[in-house]
């Protein structure tokens, strides 16, 4: 009874050492329960096709139809330009504190090498021999709308190139909020002071 019991135990031992060995290289082909799943009837790209009159398996899509996504139905916020073909005075999102430090964030990524921190047109590539761009401040640059700046940071301007790929929709108008705010702040009066932060001063 005991040679029986002690055979068992080393019989058992010797199942589970061989089952930690299931993944080891094996000559042998796989085992497919289900063959479907591996060779599927489907056409890849560029591959031919008898079924349909052009012989081409790749379809283009149904005319009028829209990616997910890719709708930008709203042209103002999309373009920065109205249906009259105009640009936009005001930015068609609310200024917000987030805002402003996302715009903040992403003008220091994207504008200050060339702009500088403050849009004086004073960035590090200006000062190693890039023709400087307009500063910010200028008054011909603080009358414009900001769909001109949306426009000129989606298709760039000049020397300045696009940014259409690099910085998305929703930080185009960040930026111009932070752009705004950078206008305000070098060109602020005494009305612009908080009462309490005037007080302080004087």
């Amino acid at each position: 009874m005991r040679n029986l019991f002690f055979t068992a135990v080393v019989s058992l031992l010797l199942l589970s050492l061989t089952a930690c060995y299931q993944g080891r290289p094996s000559k042998e082909p796989p085992i497919h329960l289900n063959p479907n799943m591996d060779k599927q009837e489907k056409y890849k790209a560029q591959e031919s096709s008898m079924f349909f009159e052009n012989g081409s398996a790749m379809r283009l899509p149904v005319e009028g139809t829209v990616a997910r996504g890719w709708l930008r139905e709203d042209v103002e916020y999309f373009t920065g330009i109205n249906s009259r073909g105009d640009t936009i005075k005001t930015s068609p999102v609310p200024t917000t504190m987030a805002g402003l430090l996302r715009g903040k964030e992403r003008f220091e990524i994207y504008c200050t090498p060339c702009h500088g921190r403050i849009g004086n047109g004073q960035g590090i590539v200006v000062k190693r021999g890039m023709l400087p761009p307009p500063s910010f401040h200028e008054q011909r640059l603080r009358d414009v709308g900001d769909g001109h700046i949306f426009d000129v940071i989606s298709n760039g301007i000049r020397n300045m190139p696009s940014y259409r790929h690099q910085v998305p929709v929703e930080d185009r108008w960040a930026i111009i909020s932070y752009f705004r705010a950078l206008q305000r702040s070098q060109n602020a009066t005494k009305e612009d002071v908080p009462s309490t932060v005037l007080n302080e001063i004087e």
